[in-house]
């Protein structure tokens, strides 16, 4: 095989996302944060809550990371 049969992979044009897919990656993406945001933030509530013996933090954490990944959703993706 000579070197004129291959081609190189930084020649190459990448095809745009079709609507689909670029819908489906917006959709997982917003997913995640909603998700993780309140896991994160609840998981840190949790800690301080057996750290200093206190029992209302964990739930405090949760509306948190739930307050701060909707804002993130809102920046990133809600204004058109």
């Amino acid at each position: 095989m000579s070197t004129s049969d291959q081609r190189d992979p930084a020649d190459e044009q990448h095809t745009p996302r079709t609507a689909d897919a670029l819908a489906h990656s917006t959709a997982t993406d917003v997913t995640s944060y909603l998700i993780s945001g309140p896991v994160a933030f609840g998981l840190i509530g949790k800690g301080l809550d057996v750290w200093w013996g206190t029992g209302f933090l964990l739930p405090v954490g949760i509306a948190v990371g739930f307050a701060l990944s909707l804002y993130v959703v809102w920046v990133r993706y809600g204004r058109a």
